[in-house]
């Protein structure tokens, strides 16, 4: 406050009418367009005049009434994206009914200056993409009203101080890219219980994940706490979060099985990875005496085999029996698949011989189970985000596999590789089950031939898709577009499907006759042992 009263002091010698003219909203302006060095583009503050009745016309200001002043008073500063260097003047805490404060995307360096807590209107403060240093002023929780505070790409350092649990109107905290250290205390989340956002990504902190981050009930989005220093098991009080909470754990150093419960069921393995002790699904790395995982199609997939060295001693007439039951079963099994190949009236096939490079010369195919028609090959490029034409619908072109979830990330050649079953088919094209390299099953819609739409029509279809969030709706990944392919990569669920449970009774028959099959042929084999 001292170089706010020198200011003022030098201001009013300069200038008599000062003092008269200018309001004190206008004068701790002035200190903020004061602390920008003049190296700096300073168009911003153009229309910033000493000589104005109020600051309510300049730039990047925004003002209202409030009752019991004549008049109006600052209630908002935008001033953001214009490089401005410098550094945040303590006089803006002065400006006491200073709601929104938006400076990101310059370059002010130095620390938050404590003062600046004074204005206790203040609701959202929004500083990222700055060079600001120092601690984090546990003072920022005195804003009774704080409810957004973005601190996000700067170099603030310290640890996260408990004073934090005081922030209870807190609604998003983000503090990625900074380099704070340190372990987060205990005690801190219960409190906040508007909180919709945390990000606490790319900093240094280290010790355990806090089990009382499980008591955040209003967080929505993605809890991120990737690439950090984190060690010891995942609480499983995470689990309690709200089911539309997605993980981001990446890059640390936790160990330990991943927790099965709760919010956890709906995680996939990209929130988990690059934690090399790690185990346990969705991840393919199986704990120590805790078998892998398996999927339900899988656990179908299993067949009963009793041991060989039991055939000992059985009489030619089970032998028999058990022979006619087989072929019973077989029989039945083979009718199941004539009568599903003509309901799907699939026709033609195809030698999954062609594994050459995307873009050369030969095709490529789905293999193992089901294969696909030659991808295009020789075609000119599509056109894409960044530049370039296409008709979009016209003649083959070459593909583009775009992720969607970043941290999801797979090649082409893979993808193509990959061993694929078909799932079911529909007028929207074949669902496939495709097992990547790591293990990981994914489901690939093949729309076939487009009708003529473009790209950049598709594309924002897709991304708009891939934005939706909903514990009951499977996530998309990626997506491949050709002139004359189109694929929709998403999540495998194995929980099976709305053709099953249509067609329910039909295929229960089927079961129910194939299980009596299969007991037969059991008892068969232990009569015979026991004899």
């Amino acid at each position: 406050m001292k170089l706010f009263l020198l200011f003022f002091l030098f201001l009013l010698l300069q200038n008599p009418n000062f003092a008269i003219s200018l309001s004190p909203d206008g004068l701790s302006l002035l200190a903020l367009k004061s602390a920008v060095d003049q190296t700096s583009d300073v168009s911003a503050f153009s229309t910033w005049n000493e000589n104005d009745t109020d600051p309510c016309h300049w730039s990047g200001i925004s003002c209202m009434n409030v009752a019991g002043y004549s008049d109006p008073r600052v209630v908002a500063i935008a001033i953001s994206g214009q490089n401005l260097r410098g550094y945040i003047p303590s006089e803006l805490g002065a400006l006491i009914f200073l709601r929104r404060l938006n400076l990101h995307g310059n370059r002010f360096y130095g620390s938050i200056p404590l003062q600046l807590f004074n204005a206790t209107s203040l609701h959202s403060i929004f500083l990222y993409g700055n060079n600001l240093s120092g601690p984090l002023p546990p003072s920022v929780c005195h804003l009774p009203r704080l409810q957004n505070l973005d601190l996000s790409q700067n170099s603030l350092s310290g640890s996260l101080s408990s004073d934090l649990a005081n922030c209870r109107q807190l609604q998003r905290l983000v503090l990625s890219g900074n380099k704070f250290s340190g372990e987060i205390p205990d005690g801190i989340w219960p409190n906040l219980d508007n909180l919709v956002q945390l990000d606490l990504s790319s900093n240094e902190f280290n010790g355990s994940i806090p089990a009382d981050l499980g008591d955040l009930k209003s967080l929505s989005g993605t809890l991120n706490l990737s690439f950090n220093h984190f060690s010891g098991e995942i609480p499983r009080s995470l689990g309690r979060l709200p089911v539309t909470v997605s993980f981001d754990l990446r890059h640390n150093n936790l160990s330990g099985q991943i927790p099965q419960a709760g919010t956890f069921e709906n995680q996939g393995p990209t929130a988990f990875l690059n934690n090399p002790s790690l185990c346990g699904f969705p991840l393919q790395t199986p704990c120590s005496g805790n078998p892998p995982k398996s999927s339900p199609v899988d656990q179908q997939n299993r067949e009963t085999v009793p041991d060989t060295n039991s055939k000992k001693g059985l009489k030619p007439g089970f032998i028999i029996l058990i022979a006619v039951a087989d072929a019973a079963g077989v029989a039945v099994i083979g009718l199941l698949i004539v009568y599903i190949y003509w309901k799907r009236k699939d026709s033609g096939s195809c030698s999954c011989t062609g594994k050459g490079k995307f873009g050369g010369g030969e095709g490529k195919k789905f293999c193992s189970g089901a294969c696909w028609n030659s991808f295009p090959s020789n075609d000119s490029e599509v056109e894409s985000d960044k530049g370039g034409s296409s008709s979009g619908g016209g003649g083959g072109g070459e593909g583009e596999l775009v992720a969607i979830d970043k941290g999801f990330t797979f090649e082409l050649d893979e993808l193509l590789r990959a061993s694929a079953y078909v799932l079911g088919k529909s007028g929207l094209g074949i669902v496939y089950k495709v097992v990547l390299n790591n293990g990981v099953p994914v489901a690939v819609r093949r729309l076939g031939e487009g009708d003529g739409q473009r790209y950049k029509e598709f594309a924002a279809e897709i991304q708009a898709i891939g934005r939706v969030k909903h514990p009951n709706i499977v996530r998309l990944r990626a997506y491949y577009w050709a002139a004359d392919e189109k694929l929709l990569i998403s999540d495998f669920i194995s929980n099976g499907s709305l053709a099953s449970a249509i067609r329910g009774k039909f295929f229960d028959l089927l079961l129910f006759c194939s299980q009596i099959l299969n007991s037969l042929s059991l008892s068969l084999w232990t009569s015979g042992v026991r004899e």
